[in-house]
């Protein structure tokens, strides 16, 4: 089949990204959403035999120990602690036919980003606090052995501004978006991506509006702020607003005449649809949202990808409004997210990425024969007419079978080409 491509990584994922039809739907893996956790990498890398080698750390990434199951201590680099997510290693986004890079920002120099232990309750714990002040904390339960004792995420801890008031916003240290140390020898490693490698290149997720609001304040408190307070909401979405404004004006002077795609992420939608008031978010976080967007494609020509779980149906307008030309992940198999029906409804006005299988409840428990089939059926509605590039429904999750994550992605390419 390779004899079959006629396009280079990077071709092919213009094509798609502009509604053309390249050779085949291009292939995403390895993202802040569209990744794999850490355990799910180890067990794959295991069955396809594949020996993990230390990759160099991109933005909040570091190495991590991790204990295959054959007994080999090998070192997984972590792409995101807060996820637990690996960066998968180039032998098996080669064996995926991944078609796209990423390139990421530093942390910037003064800040320590260290995940420290921390004894509670009688338990390990271990702490991580991002730029922003919020606390993020893993247990360990010391009753496994083994990878499993440590737990599968990191949840929020402590919420900096829970007790916040507005006059409070104007003393809190909010970190400087702009600190041209995050940004040190990112255009010389998205150059040597450009000359050296075939592969479309992405940054990795930013332009986290709403979400970190609420990271900070807490979501309890943020719901009744909406209703309550929403002076000192909208007081915060700009001090969040502003980091990111100058952010992507560091970012993009090095890197937006190289990338094609720039990803941001704001959840806003459920399993059954919108989080909380689509006329708060239409009078008070999309026009906020549609300002960075506006900014963004102000500094560079690339693609701009947004990350939503749920079902967004509602919400696919507003998105297209504010001028965003990629959707992530399309969480099929919720109301209204019906593949047929969004390719039908939207396919021509904005690209579909994701959408593959049905992660909740087929990708973990079915057979890889049944996996290759819904894989199938799924191309065949979002792949006509080009707008499509195949990635699972978020990051692939601990107790999915290899064997199935190697069914979705041979499937992917089996099923993907355009003759």
């Amino acid at each position: 089949m390779p004899g079959r491509e006629t396009m280079t990584s990077r071709e092919r994922v213009l094509k798609a990204l502009n509604h053309q039809i390249p050779d085949r739907v291009p292939i995403d893996l390895g993202g802040f959403q569209t990744g794999i956790h850490k355990r799910a990498y180890a067990e794959l890398l295991d069955f396809l035999g594949i020996q993990p080698v230390r990759c160099h750390s991109l933005g909040r990434s570091r190495p991590e120990q991790s204990k295959l199951s054959h007994g080999l201590e090998d070192e997984i680099t972590i792409l995101d602690p807060v996820q637990q997510l690996a960066k998968p290693c180039e032998e098996l986004l080669k064996r995926f036919r991944v078609d796209i890079r990423y390139i990421c920002a530093n942390s910037p120099e003064d800040f320590k980003g260290e995940i420290e232990q921390n004894t509670r309750d009688g338990k390990l714990w271990h702490d991580y606090t991002d730029e922003f002040g919020v606390v993020w904390s893993m247990p360990f339960d010391p009753t496994q052995d083994g990878p499993n004792e440590q737990q599968l995420y990191m949840d929020i801890s402590y919420h900096p501004l829970a007790n916040a008031t507005i006059s409070d916003l104007d003393d809190y240290p909010f970190p400087n978006g702009g600190d041209p140390t995050r940004f040190t020898g990112v255009r010389e490693q998205a150059l040597q991506m450009r000359k050296e490698t075939p592969y479309a290149i992405s940054t990795g997720t930013g332009g986290v509006i709403y979400e970190t609001c609420w990271y900070m304040r807490g979501l309890e408190r943020w719901y009744m702020d909406m209703i309550e307070n929403p002076a000192f909401c909208e007081a915060l979405l700009d001090q969040i607003l502003k980091f990111w404004m100058d952010y992507y004006i560091g970012f993009m002077a090095e890197v937006g005449d190289i990338i094609d795609v720039v990803m941001m992420s704001d959840d806003l939608a459920g399993q059954s649809g919108p989080l909380f008031s689509p006329d708060f978010y239409r009078k008070i976080v999309k026009p906020r949202q549609k300002k960075l967007v506006q900014h963004i494609k102000s500094l560079t020509s690339a693609k701009i990808w947004y990350h939503t779980c749920g079902s967004c149906f509602e919400y696919i307008p507003d998105l297209i409004d504010n001028g965003i030309n990629i959707l992530n992940p399309v969480q099929i198999g919720l109301v209204n997210m019906e593949p047929k029906k969004l390719k039908e409804t939207f396919g021509n006005k904005i690209v579909f990425w994701g959408g593959a299988i049905d992660a909740q409840h087929i990708l973990p428990f079915a057979k890889p024969s049944e996996v290759r089939e819904h894989v199938r059926r799924n191309l065949d509605a979002f792949k006509p007419g080009g707008g499509y590039v195949f990635n699972n429904v978020h990051n692939i999750q601990v107790g999915v079978p290899p064997e199935n994550i190697v069914a979705l992605f041979d499937a992917a390419y089996d099923f993907g080409f355009y003759d």
